[in-house]
């Protein structure tokens, strides 16, 4: 499968039977697939629909699915509340008289609250169903045009991710053709470390000295953190061609970018390494950053 985005928009409009209605659907990051529906009364035993239709599109991502509804004037039965209408002009005149006042528009009394009454038709089973089938086309719709977006962010990022990832790899055969892991260098530096270390106790035994001169020869090799961030770059290259939702694996793999980047800065005995290690620890960021955008 294409390398798809979590993140997105879509949005549907539709009709049925003097119904009108507009959904939206919105989605950003999530561990898996999280479908969050709004939608008006009555309508909530959509829900499970809703999330099934969402799953054939998504595997991980939190949608956030909206339902606006109206249903149109001409489809309604509105009614005048006559006994209120009487009973609020009988009021309205009295009060004229008393305080002299011109007669009570109609405009007046039609704002009042119990004035008109809108009864929603009764719908029968069949026409429900109908209903339903029809605002579920449409979000299907909705979702289709979601997904081929979530496809043309996943494209952009994917761009992103490879450039990120060849500059680790050249990041890595700097830190290996580095002059400071050069075996001169490095003796130059042990020599160095040891000579300073009889100054500070002219009786240490020479044995244990070698010893330490071998201990910190080891902890300043970087050969293994070298070996694993190229294996690392080859795996990251090999996700791109996987058929399957790559993001956990991807995230995965930034952490573990991350962790062989820490400890080369930490095994660093130079400028030279000290300023690789700490580039790469800044683009591994902005992988990881990315990479938790993935599918």
């Amino acid at each position: 499968m294409a390398v798809t985005s979590m993140t997105g928009f879509a949005r549907a409009d539709g009709a049925h039977e003097g119904l009108v209605w507009h959904w939206e659907a919105k989605s950003v990051n999530g561990r898996s697939l999280d479908v969050r529906c709004r939608l008006p009364q009555g309508l909530e035993g959509l829900e499970i629909a809703i999330r099934d239709c969402a799953a054939k599109y998504f595997r991980r991502g939190s949608l956030q699915v909206s339902l606006q509804l109206s249903r149109g004037v001409a489809a309604a039965d509105v009614r005048l509340n006559e006994p209120v209408v009487e009973a609020l002009i009988g009021l309205a005149e009295r009060l004229r008289q008393r305080l002299g006042s011109p007669p009570v528009r109609a405009e007046h009394l039609l704002g009042l609250r119990g004035v008109v009454e809108i009864a929603e038709p009764i719908e029968s089973e069949a026409s429900a169903a109908a209903r339903d089938a029809a605002l579920l086309r449409s979000l299907d719709r909705a979702f289709a045009d979601l997904a081929v977006m979530r496809a043309e962010e996943g494209m952009k990022l994917k761009a992103l991710i490879v450039d990120q990832i060849d500059r680790i790899a050249e990041l890595t055969e700097q830190a290996r053709h580095s002059p400071e892991r050069a075996p001169e260098t490095i003796r130059a530096r042990l020599v160095e470390q040891i000579a300073r270390l009889i100054e500070a106790g002219p009786s240490l035994d020479p044995d244990r000295l070698h010893q330490e001169a071998v201990i910190a020869a080891q902890k300043s090799d970087i050969q293994e953190e070298i070996d694993r961030l190229v294996s690392h770059v080859e795996a990251g290259r090999d996700l791109f061609a996987s058929s399957e939702a790559v993001g956990r694996k991807f995230d995965f793999l930034a952490q573990e970018f991350n962790r062989e980047a820490n400890t080369l800065c930490s095994k660093a005995n130079g400028r030279e390494l000290t300023r690789i290690g700490l580039e790469l620890k800044s683009v591994i960021d902005q992988l990881r950053e990315q990479v938790q955008n993935l599918e």
